[in-house]
């Protein structure tokens, strides 16, 4: 693994976004329930990645609000 982030919404840890061989693509480790569908998820950016974390994760939580 050369170097990974970690990726917080809301002030809950919810993976890490590991950089892979390449211009900067990064791969997901879903570290939250609310967003494990998304466990190896590719993306070519961390800006892309985060974006689809945060829309899973926020999705995630109208849900539970809404049951």
């Amino acid at each position: 693994m050369l170097n990974s982030t970690i990726i917080e919404i809301d002030g809950i840890f919810l993976g890490a976004a590991i950089l892979l061989d390449g211009p900067g693509a990064r791969r997901f480790y879903a570290a939250h329930d609310s967003v494990r569908a998304l466990h190896n998820e590719i993306r070519p950016d961390l800006t892309a990645l985060t974006h689809l974390v945060a829309r899973q994760f926020h999705g995630s939580r109208a849900d539970r609000a809404a049951s």
